[in-house]
């Protein structure tokens, strides 16, 4: 499962009204090479499943995710802060063995 803070849940609501994106969209989460570490997150809204993408739903937010990146996502949470130690969307990985010190790429 991937999980969506609540906070995290407000943000992408606001963003798809802002963006005019109706029922059909959705969150796609996915892992990509590069970054400090080694493996970077990857966030974008999507409307079009993919065979074998894995599917759940957390807070009314409908999560996405490619069974590839599945493997390094499993009950990780998408959470957002707006403090001013890092403002934006974060990704609380359990699978992470370590991660860069901006928090946007990881290792296993």
């Amino acid at each position: 499962m991937i999980y969506i803070s609540e906070k995290a849940k407000e943000k992408v609501d606001h963003l798809m009204q802002e963006a005019c994106l109706t029922g059909e969209y959705f969150v796609r989460v996915s892992v990509v090479g590069g970054g400090c570490s080694g493996l970077s997150y990857k966030l974008d809204f999507d409307n079009e499943t993919q065979p074998n993408d894995q599917v759940f739903e957390d807070h009314g937010v409908k999560l996405v995710t490619d069974l590839k990146s599945f493997l390094y996502l499993c009950d990780t949470t998408l959470d957002f802060s707006d403090g001013l130690n890092g403002k934006g969307f974060h990704f609380v990985n359990p699978n992470a063995s370590r991660s860069c010190g901006c928090g946007e790429s990881f290792a296993v």
